[in-house]
């Protein structure tokens, strides 16, 4: 380890670590996870700061009506291991006792993650369901993962250099971070300078709407603002109180997860006097957990039988998966097309299907074969409205498109080993980044996506995938959906279907640039190295 580098602790709600640890949700906690453990593998002075959920993310599946429904049980994650520590926050004037837990596989990066689910708490719920309630119930589970988190640190002996607030929901750790200076003697305004020279931000939510907020009386109900006066809290967050906007004016530099998501960020927040600039550090993967090594072996050899070969094993085993899932069996030799994600309208799942006149025979004669994952939030019926259209058309289409209930890192890995190309298609420019596609990528899964996120960093048009749609953004839903599935059908019809069926060299040699173009920039290794040097190090 280099001990001349500062000493971080990175705060999320949620890490994904692997398929059997539930503490994740979708994208956020994949990126906290492959964070941490690429601080583990180039030793990196780094600890993790998270929440020990009992009941994890919601399991959603599809009942015999084809209805989303969710539910919940207890995890035990036996393989943590007890601190000894335990800290108190106050939440509504009572005392919360948190236990702290330790996740020590992450070696010199280790993970710590709050529980509240003790016998001593009438509040054994707060550590209960990741994101399943609002309001108060967040903003408790924020008060346990940021001022928690803070004295969690503290009772540990850990000293930290920077604070790292992955997402707004750390921002009461700055709280707990300004309470402690003021304790010591310092003003308000003097506490703020000293408090955001020490922390970092990552925003990630590129719809204003999407950036949490509360009131601020419920805040001073909770106890969040943590000794702070309603003046105080307003000229951090404004009156209602945005978490983002909080994160912003208290750290000293903020980053978008992408270069366009950089831009539409910073259009998002110019009219927020006193924040920190806004850079773009763009997501990464971490290639052990997600890419098979023999296609990246392949392609550096220029070993094209191999590359097939390797290939066409991660589909067959994709196929037996689906096929032990869902007892559809998928022909190997046919287009697949891999489409998973978040059910969310923006990312538009059903976009393939505008034109019934234009899929229908692609689907009925097994020209083209779709398989489908995502969840939608518990609470949000829009979402789980997607997830149940998208079941529909598998049972209208039973040979050609599949619905795989219940979305998590198995299955994400699955797709993105064994897919043939990997669509993506939100409406420019409200994805982020996505990291799914790096992952496809890298794995010799053709993109074939809009340009939004990370792909107009990394797209050559027909040389290591595809894109569609031009970039043209409009606030106009209607024509934008029109244009963006006129311009998808143009390049599956007349690129990517002929390329498939009658060009097996030039799609060999596009799933060779596809992992070579990508597999340096897009590792989780250039994003901790950029994050060290742009942010942590003044």
């Amino acid at each position: 380890m280099n001990k001349t580098l500062p000493k971080v602790a990175y705060f999320c709600m949620e890490y994904a670590v692997d398929a059997s640890m539930r503490t994740y949700a979708g994208g956020l906690g994949i990126l906290a996870g492959d964070y941490m453990k690429g601080a583990k593998d180039y030793e990196y002075p780094m600890v993790g700061i998270g929440l020990k959920w009992k009941q994890g993310y919601s399991d959603q599946y599809i009942d015999e009506n084809d209805k989303a429904y969710d539910s919940y049980k207890n995890y035990k994650y036996d393989f943590l291991k007890d601190t000894g520590v335990k800290i108190n926050v106050k939440i509504r004037q009572r005392n919360v006792i948190c236990k702290v837990w330790l996740l020590d596989k992450f070696g010199t990066a280790p993970l710590y993650l709050l529980d509240t689910d003790l016998p001593e708490n009438e509040d054994t719920w707060i550590t209960g369901q990741l994101y399943g309630w609002f309001g108060e119930e967040r903003i408790a589970q924020e008060i346990v993962l940021g001022i928690g988190g803070i004295r969690a640190l503290r009772a540990l002996g850990i000293d930290v250099d920077v604070y790292h607030f992955n997402e707004g929901h750390a921002l009461f750790a700055g709280f707990e971070l300004i309470k402690e200076k003021m304790d010591s003697g310092l003003s308000f305004d003097e506490a703020v300078e000293k408090s955001k020279d020490e922390i970092v931000f990552t925003t990630h939510t590129p719809i204003v709407q999407g950036n949490e907020s509360h009131t601020i009386d419920r805040l001073m109900y909770m106890g969040a603002n943590n000794g702070l006066t309603i003046e105080q809290l307003v000229s951090l967050g404004g009156s209602p109180f945005n978490m983002t906007v909080g994160a912003l004016r208290l750290s000293r530099i903020s980053n978008a997860v992408a270069q366009l998501h950089k831009e539409t960020a910073n259009k998002m927040w110019k009219d927020v006097s006193r924040r920190s600039e806004i850079i773009g550090i763009t997501n990464a993967i971490h290639l052990p957990t997600w890419v098979d090594e023999n296609m990246i072996s392949a392609a550096k050899n220029d070993d094209k039988d191999a590359l097939w070969n390797e290939h066409m094993k991660n589909k067959e085993a994709l196929i037996d998966f689906v096929y032990e899932r869902n007892g559809v069996k998928l022909d190997k030799d046919a287009l697949l097309i891999g489409f998973s994600r978040r059910a969310a309208p923006y990312k538009r799942s059903d976009l393939l299907f505008t034109n019934k006149d234009i899929i229908d025979p692609l689907l009925r004669e097994g020209k083209i074969q779709i398989v489908f994952s995502g969840k939608a939030h518990p609470l949000d019926d829009i979402g789980k409205g997607i997830v149940e259209n998208l079941v529909k058309f598998s049972r209208k289409y039973p040979n050609s498109v599949v619905f795989l209930q219940n979305y998590d890192m198995t299955i994400g890995r699955m797709l993105t080993h064994g897919s043939d190309i990997w669509l993506n298609n939100p409406r420019r420019p409200l994805e982020a980044s996505g990291t799914s596609g790096m992952k496809a990528a890298m794995n010799g899964v053709l993109n074939v996506s809009i340009l939004d996120g990370w792909w107009p960093e990394a797209c050559k048009d027909g040389i290591n995938g595809w894109q569609f749609g031009d970039g043209v953004e409009s606030e106009d839903i209607k024509f934008i959906d029109e244009h963006d599935s006129k311009a998808l059908y143009d390049v599956l019809i007349n690129k990517v279907i002929p390329t498939f069926y009658s060009d097996r060299n030039k799609w060999i040699e596009m799933m060779k640039n596809s992992i070579l173009s990508t597999k340096d920039y897009f590792s989780v290794k250039r994003m901790l190295e950029e994050y060290y040097s742009k942010m942590y190090q003044k």
